[in-house]
């Protein structure tokens, strides 16, 4: 244990005190400590420290311990002090009730902070509120909501990371790069992009389809990852459509998609396909994969997910207003292209 050596008045100079004010540095909180400890007045430790005995009156009253009276401790004195002026300089977020109600209602449904923001400016014009102070006011006020936003990543992966790729055994597979400009605008409807969601725990598989214009998603539990469930599954869930909801699809390069040919020939689609290893060519569906994620977290057994837990993610996902639709919902945009 480090011993301190016993502090007297007659060691250090009496001067003048300064008359510009500045806050207790972390020495002169140790200073303050000791000196007072041993039963020394205010007015002599000011006269010590070059300080007004106001200053130092007003430090014990407002960072010493709450409970304790009487005790002064430097160490927890500097940590009250670094805490208010943190939070000084912080300006409250979501000061009304009403959208603080608002903004946790819709954050326990799924909702993002920017459709929550989106939707509450259409609603209530006069609360309007950024997407931005949501997130502020949830990480310093309202923690409990963490768990509720769509993503938290703890890291990110490097940009530039890449890796090769053996050549596709996938008989007539056309890039992606010959693929209608129509299609990469999202000015019509009927081009779909598809994937897979798998897990090491079983053979099981769930298959995500997702409309490109209207965002709107289908989801199949599949008994084994091979190309023949992929294209019954796709087979099933867009024949329903007209021929006009269903003109391509877009596929990774797994072998699971290896007979695309036999889904075109029953749906009249033309397939295309990524490049290797760029996943960001088929955001949409990534991206609705994320949002399946919040349901079905990875190391989730897919034996155990059954299909009609899917068919009630899907109506989450298709009912849920989208930024890029102008806060519609994907089955609104869907439905209004089905019935033109």
């Amino acid at each position: 244990m480090q011993h301190f050596q016993v502090l007297r008045l007659s060691q250090y100079d009496c001067d003048i005190m300064p008359k510009t004010y500045k806050q207790l540095s972390a020495e002169e909180r140790d200073i303050l400590a000791i000196l007072k400890s041993q039963g020394h007045s205010l007015r002599q430790i000011a006269q010590v420290l070059k300080r007004s005995p106001s200053t130092l009156s007003r430090e014990l009253k407002r960072n010493a311990p709450p409970v304790y009276t009487g005790y002064y401790l430097a160490h927890k004195a500097q940590q009250r002090a670094d805490t208010r002026k943190h939070q000084s300089h912080r300006r409250q977020r979501l000061k009304n009730d009403f959208v603080r109600g608002y903004v946790e209602k819709h954050m326990c449904l799924g909702w993002s902070p920017e459709l929550i923001a989106g939707r509450l400016r259409i609603e209530y014009p006069q609360h309007c509120i950024s997407h931005e102070a949501i997130y502020q006011w949830i990480y310093s006020d309202a923690t409990h909501l963490i768990a509720s936003l769509v993503r938290a990543h703890h890291r990110r992966k490097h940009r530039g990371y890449s890796r090769k790729h053996k050549k596709s055994h996938i008989p007539g597979r056309i890039s992606i790069k010959e693929r209608p400009a129509a299609v990469l605008k999202r000015r019509q409807i009927g081009h779909w992009e598809t994937d897979t969601i798998s897990c090491r725990k079983s053979y099981q598989a769930v298959q995500v389809s997702v409309e490109r214009k209207a965002r709107y998603a289908k989801l199949a539990k599949l008994k084994a990852k091979t190309s023949r469930a992929m294209s019954v599954a796709l087979v099933r869930r867009l024949c329903r459509y007209p021929a006009i909801m269903r003109r391509s699809i877009t596929y990774d390069n797994g072998p699971e998609n290896a007979e695309h040919l036999r889904t075109n020939k029953i749906l009249g689609t033309a397939s295309y396909f990524c490049q290797p290893f760029h996943s960001y060519e088929r955001g949409t569906v990534e991206n609705t994969i994320g949002l399946v994620r919040r349901f079905v977290p990875k190391k989730t057994n897919l034996a155990e997910v059954s299909q009609l837990q899917l068919t009630k993610i899907e109506d989450w996902l298709n009912n849920r207003p989208k930024k890029c639709l102008k806060f519609k919902t994907p089955a609104e945009v869907f439905n209004a292209e089905c019935c033109t």
